[in-house]
């Protein structure tokens, strides 16, 4: 199998230690395996037969050049990995609101549209003293602000100012994330491995960037199965998927659903690296 993909090119987007080990570890399994930058106008991406989505962390910044890449190089034929399909569709986090309304435990949440008024009215439609206000478009934590009651006149103008942009998302703030957010990664929809991010004292951002940091628990079979029902709705399949969220009252509840660039805890790991190569080569193969 491997000798049958050794002239196929791979494509990976912006260099990490996570990146450089699964650079090597694919190429030494017979793969031409290539690091890309996606928005880099030198690429000739007709040299490609696959591009494997896996870092792109400026994508939030760059969303409709982003997306008018991806039509690009599926227009000349490049296979994407995950599917275009999906990571448009995971882009943006209005994706929540249709994951809630199919019946799936996911954090309360309600939309506020570009333009409109970020009002006091939330804390009693959530029954909470602390909100958490983030764009429908970003990641590590860009833009996320936590709203008190007791602040909230104080907060209302930032709030708005940023509303004159573009749409955001209001959740009560979940106490339980002191006790650590979960991170269930999935390689073709078959659960992998997880860990648990715990955010520093006296914040509530699980990002290492943010002094979050990392334990190794081992979740209950039932948190796993809990988690992984979030994969069975979408349309395709994908390479790799993970699963934020935290256990409140013994439910899991989702937080994000991370399908275009997460970090994926690989940690040089040779079992978790042959999982996800036998996960490629199956899509691909």
């Amino acid at each position: 199998m491997v000798s049958s993909f050794k002239e196929e090119r791979f494509s990976q987007s912006v260099a990490n230690n996570e990146d450089t080990e699964l650079l090597n570890f694919l190429s030494q399994k017979g793969l031409d395996v290539t690091e890309t930058v996606w928005n880099d106008e030198n690429v000739d991406w007709n040299l490609y037969d696959v591009a494997i989505i896996k870092s792109p962390w400026d994508y939030h910044n760059n969303l409709e050049k982003f997306i008018l890449w991806l039509d690009s190089i599926n227009d000349i034929g490049v296979k994407i990995i995950n599917p275009i399909e999906v990571i448009k569709w995971n882009s943006d986090k209005h994706y929540l609101g249709e994951i809630q309304k199919i019946g799936l435990p996911v954090v309360p949440l309600k939309f506020l549209h570009k333009g409109t008024i970020f009002d006091i009215s939330f804390f009693e439609r959530f029954g909470t003293d602390k909100l958490v206000v983030k764009p429908c478009v970003s990641a590590g934590a860009q833009n996320t602000i936590i709203v008190r009651k007791e602040d909230f006149a104080s907060q209302q103008h930032n709030v708005n100012a940023l509303l004159q942009h573009e749409d955001f998302i209001v959740q009560p703030f979940v106490k339980e994330i002191s006790n650590g957010e979960w991170s269930f990664i999935f390689f073709n929809s078959k659960y992998s491995h997880a860990i648990l991010k715990i955010p520093k004292e006296g914040d509530f951002r699980v990002q290492h960037q943010h002094g979050g940091s990392i334990s190794n628990t081992t979740p209950s079979e039932n948190l796993i199965a809990q988690a992984s029902v979030f994969l069975r709705g979408l349309p395709h399949k994908t390479l790799y998927a993970r699963v934020d969220g935290v256990e409140i009252n013994g439910v899991f509840k989702l937080m994000e659903l991370e399908l275009i660039e997460p970090y994926l805890f690989l940690n040089n790991n040779h079992l978790l690296l042959e999982t996800y190569y036998k996960a490629l080569m199956e899509l691909i193969g």
